[in-house]
């Protein structure tokens, strides 16, 4: 397998005036393709920001940042702004839909952005909808749709562009038990198809989902547990 993304010695200090803050503190992780990571950690721990370097939102203060083997320090904005598009499905806890348009229309949003025709946007918008069970819902505002079914509409747009890299910043913070369930179903789906998936998370038992978890406090990467570890840690009482 090769490498969808590596960091090395990844910093990333926030600066106002005096005052300095480490939010990361030499990350070094590398993610497979075809594989299925959860980040999981506190509110401070850092996830956040190193979400925002993964996904090309922000740029590290040191260290290298290899995406599919090229140093993204070297993008231009206009580079950096394709890859986000079409190299990166972003899946976040606010579903961010349009409310007055239909399913299909927003999954179709990135094609558009990409000058894809508009004939083809409708056909490739419908087939990422059918891919996550929503077939018969694509003519359907997100307010007449549930929780589960908006995000599972979300992925779809995440999906719409092929991305190589799926990143879901807490996909399920908004979503009850039933509909939490889907969607992480809807992931393992996605996961056992070859996707690449890297799921920020807090919760113990979303993470114990994936392959296995980085676990990051304090800006560092503190342990990496597969997830037999992981189920083992539930069992025993871990939250």
């Amino acid at each position: 397998m090769s490498a969808v993304l590596e960091l090395s010695g990844v910093r990333k200090t926030y600066r106002t005036g005096t005052l300095e803050v480490d939010a990361l503190r030499g990350i070094d992780m590398q993610v497979e393709d075809g594989d299925y990571v959860a980040i999981m950690g506190p509110s401070g721990s850092g996830k956040s920001t190193l979400m925002h370097i993964i996904g090309c939102l922000d740029v590290p203060t040191a260290g290298t940042y290899l995406l599919a083997g090229e140093d993204v320090s070297t993008f231009d904005e206009r580079r950096l702004a394709d890859i986000r598009n079409r190299r990166i499905g972003f899946v976040f806890q606010q579903f961010n839909l349009l409310t007055t348009v239909s399913a299909w229309r927003n999954v179709e949003l990135p094609l558009i952005y990409a000058g894809v025709p508009r004939h083809e946007r409708r056909a490739r918008a419908i087939a990422a909808l059918e891919r996550v069970g929503l077939a018969d819902r694509v003519e359907h505002k997100p307010g007449e749709l549930s929780g589960g079914q908006q995000q599972r509409v979300a992925v779809a747009r995440a999906l719409v562009t092929e991305p190589s890299l799926i990143l879901a910043d807490e996909p399920t913070g908004n979503l009850d038990s039933t509909s939490t369930r889907d969607v992480l179903d809807l992931f393992a789906e996605l996961h056992g198809q070859g996707r690449t998936i890297v799921l920020i998370t807090h919760e113990h038992d979303v993470a114990a989902e994936a392959a296995h978890t980085l676990v990051i406090r304090d800006g560092e990467l503190v342990d990496d547990l597969h997830r037999g570890a992981m189920l083992d840690a539930l069992a025993g009482g871990l939250r």
